[in-house]
């Protein structure tokens, strides 16, 4: 099996991160849950759970909803890709494609039914952490920072130690987490600044870099075609 090379997984991977922290930023701005990851919502609900009070049940229901949307785009993803490295030959391209149509759904049904808009957008934050898990014993996240920054902790604290860590183990991330940073931030600014419709624009997002990443895919692997033949 062929894997992606350092250069391929730095830049999808910050593609990903941003995009999914560019949807989250939204959710949590316009309904105060998060569709990206789930332990501060659960965190936050549970701490109130014996004080029940109707915002809390109505925050308590759109949690539960974003994490059964989650896992659900989990398991599509160990369904469709079931490996848990990355590998070019996936189809990695159709997936996001799909997840932009998905987002796209969402956006025409947020006005009227938020609570199923969220279920989407989480169900494509589930699916796209879990497209691939690991990458040469790198753990891959894009849509949250707690794994990213275990995993930049622990290689630099093993750099510092002596141990010869190759840099694309920090370079990746690093740059995933400054990508999800800047993901949130320009979802903020778009929608405190124009009030721009950030579903819309992660859907639009999402179906075009999976459409390039197809197109990509089918050019690299005719190139690899033609210098083996020659």
């Amino acid at each position: 099996m062929h894997q992606l090379s350092h250069r391929q997984v730095i830049v999808g991977g910050c593609a990903l991160a941003f995009a999914a922290s560019f949807l989250n930023t939204g959710f949590l701005i316009y309904n105060g849950t998060s569709v990206s990851h789930l332990t501060g919502d659960i965190s936050r609900i549970a701490s109130g759970i014996f004080i029940l009070q109707q915002d809390t049940m109505n925050d308590l229901w759109m949690v539960l909803i974003a994490t059964l949307g989650f896992i659900l785009g989990a398991m599509s993803s160990g369904y469709l890709i079931h490996h848990p490295t990355l590998e070019i030959h996936m189809p990695y391209g159709r997936i996001l494609t799909s997840l932009g149509v998905l987002l796209f759904v969402a956006h025409i049904l947020y006005a009227k039914h938020a609570i199923v808009a969220i279920a989407l957008g989480s169900f494509a934050c589930g699916t796209q952490n879990a497209l691939a898990s690991r990458y040469r014993g790198v753990v891959l996240r894009t849509t949250h920072l707690t794994g990213l920054f275990t995993d930049l902790g622990i290689h630099l604290g093993m750099k510092l130690r002596g141990h010869d860590i190759e840099n694309w183990k920090i370079a990746i991330p690093l740059v995933l987490s400054i990508s999800f940073f800047l993901g949130a931030t320009t979802s903020s600014a778009l929608i405190v600044y124009t009030q721009a419709d950030w579903i819309l624009y992660a859907a639009v997002g999402y179906f075009v870099g999976g459409l390039g990443w197809s197109i990509y895919k089918r050019y690299s692997r005719s190139l690899n075609d033609i210098s083996q033949d020659s």
